[in-house]
This record gives structure tokens, C-alpha cells and sequence, in this order.
């Protein structure tokens, strides 16, 4: 057969020849395991595309046991919630300066936009400005837009703010099941033209 080693009485086999054997024995095994459709060996399709930012980082799929899907910087540190600060942070190695976060705040369940986030006296009307403004003097920052769009019936606002310690941020914060999230992308001020995407 084909794991059958005829002999002779008078024939000996070398080492040599013997590890010969065992060696293609072994590759034939190998080959037929490495064929096999392992999930571990799993090809990218629809459901699992590869993303590259222009600086030709891989952005990783992630998905929070709540719900909220990001594409998440691969080989980025990432931190699990620390109470008051982020649910989830991805920070660069080389460069700390360098994070995304994502942080989530309960509210009022009739709670549907801003205006919980701008206090007494605040107008929602006039809020995406008016709050760019406010966040900007706590960050120390230059608000240098504000925006506001609707996504799946989710009301998103997005700030762009340039931070006098030299770091970028973008600020997008929703409110959504009960609670105001927030996600925010730092980098350096001067490698921003090259993140900005």
C-alpha cells in the first residue's frame, strides 16, 4: 500500500531514505489538511471585505456585544472601558497622541438630540454650532466646522476641532437607546493631512 515499506532479507534501508519516507508521507497529510475549508483558512467575501485607509493601513471590522460596528485600525492597541472615559479605545503604538474612542453616557429615554448636551437655556435649533462652540472653549481648540446629518433615522453630529496642545480631533456624538455616544479620532496636528480621510 501506500504507507507500506517492502523488504527484502537482504535489503536494508538507509536513514536517509527512511526520513525520504516519512517526509512525504507527512507532506501528503499536510497538503490534504491545508486544502481543507478551515475557517481558519477562510477567504475574504461580502461579508468580510478588507478596507485600507490611503496610507495603506488595514482597518479591522469590530463589533461591540451592544450592537455598534466600527472598522477599527488593525494592529492599534485596543483598551476595554475605563468608567468615565471610553468604552472601547484603540491607541497607535508608536504614537499615543494617535486613538480612537468610543464612549457612551446614559440619558432620558425621550432623550433624541443635543439638546440634553447644551444645558438650561440651550436651543437645539441652534445647537450644532452653539454646542462646536462650547466643546471647542473645554477642549481648548479651534471649532473649525460643525455639521449635523441623519442616518438611519439617528441624528449624527460631527465636529472638526484643531487643539491648541497640537493634536487634530473629530467628534462625532448621537443619541440612540438611551444614550449619548461619542466617537473621537485624534492625531498630531501635523500628520493631519495625511489622516484626514
Amino acid at each position: 500500500g501506500a504507507y507500506s515499506v517492502e523488504k527484502s532479507p537482504s535489503s536494508t534501508v538507509s536513514r536517509r531514505e527512511s526520513f525520504a519516507r516519512v517526509a512525504s508521507t507527512f507532506g501528503g497529510i499536510a497538503g490534504i489538511a491545508a486544502s481543507a475549508a478551515l475557517p481558519a483558512n477562510a477567504i475574504p467575501s461580502e461579508e468580510t471585505p478588507r478596507t485600507s485607509t490611503r496610507m495603506g493601513g488595514l482597518l479591522e471590522r469590530y463589533q461591540d456585544q451592544r450592537g455598534w460596528v466600527i472598522l477599527a485600525p488593525s494592529g492599534w492597541n485596543k483598551f476595554e472601558g475605563e468608567v468615565g472615559a471610553y468604552d472601547v479605545k484603540w491607541q497607535d503604538l508608536v504614537d499615543n497622541k494617535e486613538n480612537i474612542k468610543v464612549s457612551s453616557t446614559p440619558v432620558k429615554s425621550t432623550t433624541t438630540s443635543i439638546s440634553a448636551l447644551l444645558g438650561e437655556g440651550g436651543d437645539a435649533l441652534s445647537g450644532v454650532e452653539e454646542l462646536g462652540k462650547k466643546l471647542a472653549s473645554k477642549r481648548s481648540a479651534k471649532l473649525i466646522s460643525a455639521n449635523e446629518r441623519l442616518t438611519d433615522d439617528v441624528l449624527f453630529y460631527e465636529f472638526d476641532f484643531a487643539i491648541e496642545d497640537g493634536t487634530h480631533q473629530l467628534l462625532s456624538l448621537s443619541v440612540n437607546k438611551g444614550k449619548i455616544w461619542s466617537l473621537d479620532a485624534n492625531t498630531i496636528e501635523k500628520r493631519w493631512s495625511k489622516r484626514e480621510e
